[in-house]
């Protein structure tokens, strides 16, 4: 038999867990316990570690940079000043 001082899953533990802060989509407040050590639950992103440090994935490929849209603006006076 299964020692269940140790199941974390047991009624008495679950019921202290800290609530996920989320609102449902009836404006009541999440009943589902958070995940160890976040605010949320793991419906609503808790499991989500976030962007990472640094974010190298929100780096942009330079084609809106100032310096890109200077010379796409440079062109364009060029063009119609030579036609």
């Amino acid at each position: 038999m299964k020692n269940s001082a140790n199941n974390p899953m047991q009624p008495e533990q679950l019921a202290k867990a800290p609530r996920c802060h989320a609102r449902t989509r009836a404006g009541m407040a999440c009943q589902s316990p958070a995940v160890h050590g976040k605010r949320r639950c793991r419906m609503h992103g808790g499991t989500n570690p976030g962007a990472p440090t640094g974010n190298s994935h929100a780096r942009k490929h330079g084609g809106y940079s100032g310096r890109t849209k200077a010379a796409a603006r440079y062109l364009r006076e060029l063009a119609k000043a030579i036609r």
